[in-house]
């Protein structure tokens, strides 16, 4: 019960982490610039953990000796969904920038988990998980408008599939990752220490991006100190990940986060919180979460 919950927790710091990294890039001037001092802090503050948990500084990467190449993707899978977001959304909207990800999370987690794939734990896929999962893809749809009757259409964009297929692998990616780094920490023994190596590789790798697009550096330009807080968030996120994975399996992860990210969303936009605009909350997206919650309990109960 108490993973399940953390599950939600966690999955509930991503829209803050969202609008917090939101913050930042006004400050930076360039998304790749802020995700970039959001994975660096989160790399740090994931050092600190580490000599705080375990006595050493550094992760014991010697136990990961003749184990699969693998386990060391989950930084640029996540490197993958975040500035696939960026990609995303001026080519088929907000709506489909939230749905498309989400279907292939759902999608993915349940396969990983029916196939006992990445080193996961093998759960059966029966008709209440099937159930559970379509009832929470519904819900998301729900609480994000797209079956809302006279919602704004996505834009047009030239080989508007193909970024759709590619908005479905974002989400594949980000239930890939879930695998990845609970594998990781499996070996290692340490959630956190799994987390660390997340972090240090998507670091490395949006260094890599900023250098071959020579993103230029203009400085920080004012702005609140919690802005530099997104790397911290996503960090406790990642190591959620790497810890519940293996105990409850990526696709009950993947929808106990979804429920914890719907939900804060909501009251984000109904309480305006995070110098976001108050918006309000209609009665489908109030349904919505409760369709969600109630797939959730489908899958939870398998």
């Amino acid at each position: 019960m108490l993973a399940a919950l953390f599950g939600v927790f966690s999955g509930a710091l991503m829209p803050v982490q969202t609008s917090v990294n939101t913050r930042l890039r006004r400050s930076v001037g360039s998304p790749l610039m802020a995700s970039f001092f959001s994975f660096l802090v989160g790399t740090c503050a994931l050092l600190v953990a580490t000599l705080i948990t375990s006595g050493h500084l550094l992760p014991a990467l010697g136990l990961t000796a003749g184990q699969p190449w693998w386990i060391y993707t989950g930084g640029a899978l996540g490197v993958v969904v975040l500035t696939g977001n960026i990609l995303l959304f001026p080519r088929v909207g907000s709506v489909q920038t939230v749905i498309l990800p989400i279907t292939g999370q759902i999608f993915m987690g349940l396969l990983i988990d029916a196939q006992g794939l990445l080193g996961s734990p093998q759960v059966g896929l029966g008709p209440l998980r099937v159930g559970g999962a379509l009832a929470v893809l519904l819900g998301a749809a729900a609480v994000v408008g797209a079956l809302r009757p006279g919602r704004r259409q996505a834009p047009r964009q030239p080989g508007i599939w193909l970024w759709r297929a590619f908005g479905v692998f974002m989400g594949m990616c980000s239930a890939t990752q879930i695998a990845v780094n609970g594998r990781l920490g499996t070996i290692l023994g340490s959630a956190v220490e799994s987390a660390l190596v997340s972090f240090s590789v998507g670091t490395a790798t949006l260094l890599l991006l900023l250098l071959l697009t020579r993103t230029p550096w203009r400085g920080v330009e004012g702005g609140p100190w919690w802005m530099w807080l997104g790397g911290i968030l996503g960090a406790t996120v990642v190591f959620a990940t790497a810890l519940l994975g293996p105990i409850l399996g990526t696709g009950l992860t993947v929808v106990l986060m979804l429920l914890g990210m719907m939900t804060a969303s909501l009251l984000i936009d109904t309480l305006g919180l995070i110098g976001g605009v108050r918006i309000r909350v209609g009665w489908t997206q109030l349904l919505g979460l409760g369709i969600i919650i109630t797939g959730v309990a489908l899958i939870r109960v398998v």
